[in-house]
């Protein structure tokens, strides 16, 4: 199978997107496959550049990223031997156009197989709103909130999350905790999107579960470390958190957190794979808090670990996403 990894993007999960497009290309490679690297900003990658992509790792702060580095994915799909030649484009973007529906869209168009979900569940799943809308229709519970306005009206009560409605890895969330500190978050937060969402913080216990097709993976708990949330820092910094797989809760939990990840999955109408995000409060009630399209992907990442408690190792899994692309096709 041929395969182009496309990554890193101009936002500021292209760190992110680095590592993941590493190590899913050294797992393709090892599972016979003909693997090629392109950056969305540069093209093409040489040997030495796939030498240096496969030794990525995330740093422990998001990128300052400008945006204003242009996209050459358009070229990249008109050159000859480019991405329109491969057999499966897989999708190692993380975040902004990469993964809000314009990626999938353009590469529907150029009539390239490609990973992951498609045009409306990326920007229906991207869109933290919509998602929570949907969520609220299928049935699965998710923490009240509201779009933030310039005063807040504390209905969801103290404390809150301030967050960009589309963006992911936590970049531009903080957790709110008297009125005093509202502001500033809102315009941390707008730094990164227009739209601004509070939620209702939900204090707890933090899980996911990963979705392969529409079957749920293993539940894996995880427990920050010096935060009170999965932060940007506890996901990517060395010792940032304890992340148990299979997490060691009562079947009944257990049962209850995949059924319902695999109900957000369906309601956003996703497509190969996700990881699903709970809280769960000290009553032992679940909190979907969203569906990510587009999860990390190195061999430590959260999806990949769930896969892994179920028995399917790094790259099977990898290897089973860009097959079930191809069978879209069928």
């Amino acid at each position: 199978m041929q395969v182009a990894v496309l990554f890193g993007g101009t936002n500021a999960e292209r760190d992110v997107s680095i590592a993941t497009a590493g190590q899913v290309f050294r797992a393709l490679r090892t599972r016979g496959h003909e693997v090629s690297a392109y950056d969305t900003t540069a093209g093409r990658l040489d040997a030495d550049g796939e030498d240096r992509l496969m030794a990525a790792t995330v740093p422990a702060e998001p990128p300052q990223v400008s945006g204003a580095v242009p996209d050459v994915t358009m070229r990249l799909l008109c050159e000859q031997g480019g991405l329109r030649d491969v057999d499966v484009v897989f999708l190692a973007l993380h975040g902004g156009t990469g993964e809000n529906g314009t990626m999938q869209g353009l590469l529907d168009l150029a009539g390239v197989p490609y990973t992951g979900s498609g045009v409306l569940a990326s920007a229906m799943a991207m869109d933290k709103d919509v998602s929570k809308r949907l969520f609220r229709l299928a049935g699965v519970p998710t923490p009240d909130w509201e779009m933030a306005a310039d005063e807040f009206d504390d209905r969801l009560g103290w404390p809150v999350i301030v967050k960009p409605n589309k963006q992911g890895s936590t970049v531009g969330l903080t957790v709110v905790k008297d009125p005093a500190q509202y502001a500033e978050a809102v315009r941390v937060a707008r730094a990164h999107d227009d739209e601004v969402m509070v939620e209702r913080f939900v204090p707890g216990r933090e899980f996911v579960v990963g979705v392969l097709g529409d079957d749920p993976l293993a539940v894996g708990e995880i427990i920050p470390q010096g935060s009170e949330i999965f932060d940007y820092r506890s996901k990517y910094q060395v010792g940032g958190a304890v992340e148990i797989f299979p997490a060691e809760i009562p079947a009944e939990l257990a049962d209850e957190m995949r059924a319902q990840a695999v109900r957000a999955h369906r309601a956003l109408k996703l497509g190969a794979y996700s990881r699903v995000d709970f809280r769960v409060d000290a009553a032992g009630d679940v909190w979907c808090l969203e569906a990510n399209t587009l999860p990390g992907m190195t061999a430590t990442s959260l999806l990949p670990q769930s896969a892994a408690a179920a028995g399917i190792d790094f790259a099977e899994l990898c290897e089973q996403i860009c097959l079930h692309a191809l069978r879209k096709l069928d």
